[in-house]
């Protein structure tokens, strides 16, 4: 692990007693202020765990396409459901990807008078092929939920905020599970499986599957490499995270290279975000730590909101230009 390009951090430190714990926050506050990404291991997800959200992964993406597209995102005003290749973008270029998109399961809002991001609450779609996607991926992410908040905790007293402090703020998560498959390219060039960008919210647990590379961090001015680990999850942070502590924490741009034909790669982002209609608050920083930070990026493009719902929604629409056309041409109409 030491010719990795990203720190390694080991999770199960926070219980190995009081000078372990400090260890590992000091580790979490280097590694989120320098490069906004690290590995994660020492997390608790088992080996049995990890092979059959694989194994159900793949049989998905081996199901006929009709099946597939029984529950296609275009039918969810949600954004939920099947996406097929091609069907997202990122900075407007079209992404070499097939994923299900997987949220909060709530009924839809129909009040007329709820804020334009409530149109994302509602019921996901599942494949009625396939009824045991719906279990592992509630088991998923159920575990990794704890993960994120144990994360999140570490974070606070790091910053020197109470353990509490995104409890307090956070409300009921926003959470969102992709299960992506890349396919193979066979163009002479990598081929853009996710363009670069920045993630929306506050958290990523992101499992790749094993042996298997593609993602990109921008490092110094530089992509660099950071391939699947054994064991461990690539963790960053969003911009929600950078918003909240000055620009203290970085969010970083990130990207995916398609795998060369015939390989291809699975891989499973978690995103753990805030409430839609929360705001989180500036952490008041240590003295030492406030001289560090470097404000919030600021990126006419891409502005960022303190309240999440505005930064979810803003993803979505940019991400789904058809779903968007079909449920939400207001918005669109109205941002545009």
């Amino acid at each position: 692990m030491s010719e990795l390009n990203l720190p390694v951090l080991d999770l199960s430190l926070l219980d190995q007693g009081p000078d372990a714990a400090a260890s590992f926050r000091e580790q979490l506050r280097a590694a989120t202020h320098d490069v906004g990404f690290f590995y994660l291991t020492g997390t608790g997800v088992t080996p049995e765990l990890e092979a059959r959200l694989h194994r159900t992964a793949r049989e998905f993406f081996e199901l006929d396409e009709a099946d597939k597209l029984a529950i296609e995102n275009v039918n969810s005003p949600q954004f939920r459901g099947y996406t097929r290749v091609g069907g997202e973008r990122t900075q407007g270029e079209i992404d070499w990807r097939e994923q299900i998109d997987i949220g909060p399961e709530r009924d839809a809002v129909t009040d007329a008078e709820a804020p334009d991001f409530a149109r994302l609450i509602g019921p996901n779609l599942w494949p009625a092929a396939q009824p045991e996607l719906r279990d592992v991926a509630t088991e998923w992410q159920e575990h990794l939920a704890g993960v994120a908040r144990k994360l999140l905790g570490a974070w606070a007293l790091a910053l020197g905020a109470p353990e509490t402090y995104f409890d307090e703020h956070f409300g009921e998560p926003a959470t969102l599970l992709k299960i992506v498959r890349y396919p193979g390219s066979r163009e002479a060039e990598p081929v853009q499986g996710v363009g670069a960008h920045k993630d929306s919210g506050v958290l990523t647990l992101l499992w790749v599957e094993p042996g298997k590379g593609g993602l990109q961090v921008q490092r110094g001015g530089e992509w660099v490499d950071a391939p699947s680990v054994p064991g461990a999850f690539v963790v960053n942070i969003g911009e929600m995270l950078e918003y909240a502590t000055g620009g203290y924490l970085i969010a970083t741009n990130h990207r995916v290279v398609s795998p060369r034909y015939p390989d291809d790669r699975i891989s499973v982002p978690y995103f753990f975000n805030p409430a839609l209609d929360a705001r989180l608050p500036l952490i008041e920083l240590p003295p030492e730590l406030a001289a560090q930070a470097r404000g919030v990026t600021q990126d006419p493009t891409n502005p960022i909101h303190a309240l999440y719902g505005e930064n979810a929604l803003k993803s979505r629409l940019r991400a789904h230009p058809d779903v968007a056309e079909r449920w939400h041409a207001d918005l669109v109409a109205a941002r545009a």
